[in-house]
């Protein structure tokens, strides 16, 4: 684990090494806090990079995970379906108070409680794909396969 890592960052691969896998955290000096600014910083296509976007269910106020590809935009109204209550995203103090994590930087992984996970199947073409890491400049690359495997979620179609 690298020492110049900042201890968001350092959580998030202590949490990767813990799951067995060996997949590296790095900081950039350019901001990956949106999909857009991370592939602008990767090198790499807006869809091969992973939002991880927390939401609130309206009923039961209980935390659920997508993690989206970042070409796409959550349907609201097909996870409400997927959950059987409907949803809001989640406000930025809620997020912190589940992930541990602030917006901009929440990773797959090494959350505060866990979190039933859905996973968008559109990541599935990609062979490569990059997800946050704890800050709003800390990514790591993955496969679609790590991300299913580390995060234990349910494949589906969120668009």
């Amino acid at each position: 684990m690298s020492q110049k890592l900042s201890a968001s960052a350092k959580r998030v691969q202590q949490a990767l090494a813990e799951l067995g896998l060996d997949l590296q955290v790095v900081e950039l000096p350019a901001s990956t806090r949106t999909a857009q600014e991370a592939a602008a910083a990767i090198g790499c296509q807006v869809g091969q990079i992973v939002k991880s976007l927390v939401f609130r269910g309206k009923h039961t106020e209980r935390p659920f995970l997508v993690v989206a590809s970042g070409s796409n935009r959550v349907n609201e109204k097909r996870l409400a379906m997927y959950l059987g209550e409907p949803v809001e995203k989640a406000d930025a103090e809620f997020v912190r108070a589940h992930t541990g994590y602030a917006i901009g930087g929440v990773p797959p992984v090494g959350h505060d409680c866990e979190l039933l996970t859905f996973v968008d199947e559109d990541l599935f073409q990609y062979e490569e794909i990059w997800a946050a890491a704890g800050t709003p400049h800390a990514v790591f690359r993955l496969t679609p396969a790590d991300l299913e495997q580390m995060t234990a979620g349910q494949i589906v179609d969120i668009t």
